[in-house]
């Protein structure tokens, strides 16, 4: 959950790193540094807080050095301040390194070390991955060395002709437990820079001689288009002269050449004042990119080349399992909708982090769906690997192309929204319930339901983005009732059927950037105990659009005025009917029951924006948050 970033080349690398940092703050914003090779030595210069507090302790003008790391942090071990910031140096001074991830391990290795006589200045598990690294450093030369793990022999001799450097590296890492992104230099070896992956991503683009190692393209695509991925326990050695990749067993690797997906200005601001702002707004371009070439309205056919040699499979699948965390799962949960009204097939939502530890059954015939925006979610990953050992099919749902869950997968379907910023996801989401829409379509088409039915939701659902550029033009509206509920700390977001889980969406938003208090619920739920929190003039925000339980949700949004609550409903254009019970009305053009979370989520995500910057917030950094979660 940290945004790291390193260069090598023929440039002065601290503008690069700096930049790159910048680009990757929305990973991460506790603390941030910077390490450079000068002459021989390590200079490390790191604060806590912002970029910005890092740039005002650097000497800009007069340096020029061409190699060296950057690091924003998000806080794990250690609180947020100086000591603790990246880059760590080694107890020599020789070693200096950044990381994104946790080492479980870290205690164990640390009380190894100072019974060693290693010494530590901060509270880091990073401190312990550099003084490893440097221990091994120091004693390759003086022959036998002893290890945490009690192993000697030939485990503590460097191979003839291998770097000093690299070998360090490597037996360290095979003592580390946990993951990580580490990018590692070495003073006696100015010319070079070794990044490794467990776990954590990691990237190098290369240039034309230069090469800039980071855990997001975010902060290569400025530089170059060309990158090469890196798998788990897989290293790369750069130098001026090239690079090459082995595994942290000194096995050769070879890797290709791909190409970065997305361009510098998908990235960039483009007049607007948040990223998340923009990112809503994008979401009618980005969802007829997701359907672009998938969607054939005069076919009447979905096709999701993706996963298109497992549909058999999915066709007669008994039982489908969703897992995912936070905006994903609330996906999910459409999914677990979609699947079982349209495909007529038993389907579970599952929290990945719970998934992960408890003794999940997995019986033939069933398929799991991993769904990720950035591909690298810790709990999800490992929710992957639990399902393939227990012999599941797992298809995933994932947005950045060549991430760790789109590789460990069997197959999958990317988003193709575009890259998303914002640490509050909102086209991610809309994304996610697009694909897993199409799946269900497709599915449906193929089990059970007539060619006229399916051919209805094709249409409807082609007709989405148009219908999101509709709801938008009423922001401005929206932020007015926000504005008008500033006061308050408690809300509650209430729907039925497939839009109670866009009421989870919907306060979810709520709590991450405007520090709101929200509670997403089954509106049938409230009077089963929430009902008395409601006092005078709290915001409910209900979903109350045309479908099977309208009538219901009217029920429920009486009890709510009854006990002097402030109801904010989300409608169906044209419901005059609603208006009488409506304190704050919003509409939305009508669709499908099952279609309508792509629809009614938009003004929720509009809402919790607008209260948010009202506040004050900073939108795209909310505090405590992370963009994407690689520890667990």
């Amino acid at each position: 959950m940290c945004g790291i970033v390193a260069y090598l080349g023929k440039k002065t690398a601290q503008p690069i790193l700096i930049e790159g940092l910048k680009r990757l703050e929305y990973r991460g914003y506790d603390s941030a540094g910077v390490a450079l090779m000068s002459d021989g030595t390590i200079k490390v210069k790191k604060t806590s807080g912002r970029i910005s507090a890092l740039e005002s302790i650097l000497d800009l003008p007069n340096n020029n050095e061409t190699t060296g790391l950057g690091h924003t942090r998000w806080a794990t071990h250690g609180q947020p301040n100086q000591v603790n910031a990246h880059p760590h140096a080694d107890y020599t001074g020789k070693i200096a390194v950044v990381h994104n991830g946790i080492i479980e391990n870290y205690a164990t290795l640390k009380t190894w070390l100072q019974n060693e006589g290693v010494t530590f200045a901060s509270e880091t598990d990073t401190e312990v991955a550099a003084n490893l690294i440097g221990y091994f450093y120091e004693k390759c030369g003086a022959g036998e060395s002893a290890s945490p793990s009690g192993k000697g022999g030939d485990e503590n001799k460097k191979p003839a002709g291998q770097n000093r450097f690299e070998w360090a590296v490597q037996r360290a890492l095979r003592e580390v437990h946990g993951t990580y992104g580490f990018g590692i230099l070495c003073a006696d070896c100015p010319g070079m820079l070794i990044g490794a992956k467990k776990g954590s991503p990691l990237i190098l683009g290369v240039g034309d001689g230069e090469y800039i190692l980071a855990s997001d393209a975010a902060a290569i695509v400025e530089h170059t288009t060309r990158a090469v991925y890196l798998a788990d326990n897989e290293m790369v050695t750069v130098s001026a002269g090239g690079f090459y990749t082995k595994t942290i067993n000194n096995v050769a690797v070879t890797k290709q050449l791909q190409d970065i997906e997305f361009s510098l200005e998908q990235i960039e601001l483009d007049g607007f004042t948040h990223h998340m702002l923009k990112e809503i707004f994008e979401q009618p371009k980005a969802l007829s990119t997701c359907m672009g070439g998938r969607v054939d309205v005069n076919n009447n056919k979905i096709r999701l080349g993706g996963i298109e040699e497992y549909f058999r499979e999915l066709t007669r699948a008994r039982r489908l399992i969703i897992t995912a965390c936070g905006t994903a799962f609330h996906a999910g949960v459409v999914g677990e909708f979609l699947f079982e009204q349209l495909a007529r097939i038993p389907t579970e939502t599952e929290y990945a982090s719970e998934f992960r530890y408890r003794n999940p059954i997995i019986e033939d015939g069933t398929v799991v769906l991993a769904i990720s925006q950035s591909g690298e979610t810790a709990d999800t990953l490992a929710a992957v690997e639990q399902a393939k050992e227990r012999g599941a099919t797992v298809l995933g749902i994932v947005n950045v192309v060549g991430s760790t869950i789109a590789r460990t997968t069997d197959a999958g379907v990317y988003l193709h929204v575009g890259p998303e910023i914002g640490v509050a996801s909102t086209k991610a989401f809309t994304g996610q319930v697009t694909v897993l829409t199409m799946l269900a379509i497709e599915l449906s088409r193929r089990r059970h339901i007539s060619t006229d039915e399916a051919s209805r939701y094709i249409r409807e659902l082609s007709e989405i983005p148009d219908k999101i550029s509709r709801i938008l033009e009423q922001s401005e509206h929206i932020k007015k009732i926000a504005e008008s509920n500033l006061d308050k700390n408690n809300w509650l977001f209430l729907g039925r059927g497939v839009n109670y889980p866009v009421a989870l969406e919907g306060a979810l938003k709520l709590k991450e950037i405007s520090y709101i208090h929200a509670e997403g619920l089954p509106a049938a739920e409230m009077k089963h105990g929430p009902i008395a929190l409601i006092v005078d003039g709290m915001p409910a925000v209900f979903i109350a659009t045309a479908g099977p339980q309208y009538e219901k949700i009217i029920g429920n949004i009486m009890e709510v005025r009854a006990r002097g609550g402030k109801t904010i409903i989300v409608a169906t254009e044209g419901n005059d009917h609603i208006r009488q019970y409506a304190d704050c009305l919003i509409t939305i053009p009508d669709a499908p029951e099952l279609l309508q979370p792509m629809l009614t989520v938009i003004p929720l995500q509009l809402l919790a924006y607008h209260a948010a910057v009202l506040r004050g917030h900073d939108v795209d950094k909310p505090r405590n948050l992370a963009k994407s979660v690689t520890v667990e």
